[in-house]
């Protein structure tokens, strides 16, 4: 790993000079330079056998500096969002068929639901769960619902035709809500952010015991998420037609 570091801070260095800053002998920087190479992290810019960054190390710096831009806003937003709900909100990701929680602020209440950072939950469960599922490729929408669907609660959505009319209607209304499906006695309220391209990167969510939810609390809730929402989406550069 130091010696694609040096090549990304050294562009166009040859072997020997690349084996020297790195502590490595010539021989052994020229296997771990092949090694880098066939993996297409560096490349070998010929007649000079200098080395450069490779493709798929240019796709790992496009995305860090898009999660690094994504988690910059949601440190900046969650606390308004969170604020104006007076509930807690939090981040997703989706990987694979799970999401991740890559941000949140809780809510200063004695009864919350706390989610911790890293946090896993089953993709196509709960608000955000479906929202990403809904906006995923169709590839990985197929694959999710040839597997066995797991029923968390007896709300839980299982029924593949159920499912499928469900991510419609988020599609459609731009919106994803949940009430029991993942935790009993927990709703929670989900809207897609979006990227400078219009692609949904994440879910901003909202999560409540629904003892403390009213139906005009989710009203008011649902559109402080999609308020926030938009909020975050134009500032990761997304601009809505």
């Amino acid at each position: 790993m130091e010696l694609l570091f040096l090549v990304a801070e050294q562009d166009g260095k040859g072997v020997t000079e690349l084996a020297k800053g790195s502590g490595n002998t010539k021989a052994r920087a020229f296997r771990l330079l092949t090694t880098l190479e066939e993996s297409g992290l560096v490349r070998r810019q010929m007649p000079m056998a200098t080395y450069s960054l490779g493709y798929r190390a240019l796709i790992i710096g496009a995305a860090a500096q898009n999660q690094l831009s994504l988690l910059q806003v949601a440190n900046e937003i969650l606390a308004s969002v969170g604020s104006e709900c007076n509930e807690s909100v939090l981040v997703r990701i989706r990987d694979g068929l799970e999401t991740i929680c890559i941000a949140w602020w809780d809510a200063p209440h004695a009864v919350r639901v706390h989610t911790q950072l890293g946090t896993r939950r089953p993709l196509g469960v709960g608000a955000s769960g479906k929202l990403l599922l809904a906006y995923a490729p169709e590839d990985v929408q197929a694959q999710l619902l040839a597997g066995d669907l797991k029923k968390y609660t007896d709300k839980t959505l299982t029924k593949r035709s159920e499912i499928k009319k469900e991510l419609k209607k988020i599609i459609e209304e731009g919106v994803s809500i949940s009430e029991s499906e993942r935790t009993a006695e927990m709703v929670a309220i989900s809207a897609p952010v979006r990227d400078a391209s219009g692609a949904v990167v994440a879910s901003l969510s909202m999560s409540a015991p629904a003892s403390r939810t009213t139906k005009t609390s989710m009203k008011k809730h649902t559109e402080a998420i999609i308020r926030g929402a938009r909020r975050f989406s134009a500032a990761l550069g997304y601009v809505a037609e």
